[in-house]
C-alpha cells in the first residue's frame, strides 16, 4: 500500500522548523560551552571564573540560536530605525 501524502511547502512545515531549531540550539549550546571552557582554561586560574566563562559561552550559544530560530519562524523583533523627521533643519547663521 502506498500512502498518498500531500507535499507540504517548506514555508509551512512546522515539524521541519522545530527539528532544525532543536538541532541548531543543541549544537550552538555545546560548541559555545566547549569554547567558553577552553577559553576559561587558557585565561583564568580560579575554578569559579572558569565555570563563569563556560556559562557565558552557553548563554551566547543559546541566545544566538534563539534569534536564528525566531528568524526561521518569522517572529523576529522588528528592526528599529532612528526617527528622521522630514522637515529640514534650520541652517546655522554665522554672525
Amino acid at each position: 500500500m502506498v500512502e498518498n501524502k500531500a507535499e507540504i511547502p517548506e514555508k509551512y512545515d512546522l515539524n521541519a522548523k522545530w527539528d532544525a531549531c532543536l538541532d541548531l540550539s543543541l549544537r550552538r549550546f555545546v560548541y559555545s560551552s566547549f569554547t567558553g571552557g577552553f577559553a576559561g582554561l587558557l585565561l583564568f586560574r580560579s575554578p569559579v571564573t572558569r565555570w563563569a566563562s563556560v556559562a557565558f559561552g552557553a548563554g551566547l550559544g543559546i541566545g544566538s540560536a534563539y534569534s536564528e530560530c525566531a528568524h526561521k519562524f518569522n517572529t523576529s523583533s522588528p528592526k528599529f530605525t532612528p526617527y528622521v523627521s522630514e522637515t529640514p533643519m534650520p541652517e546655522a547663521r554665522d554672525e
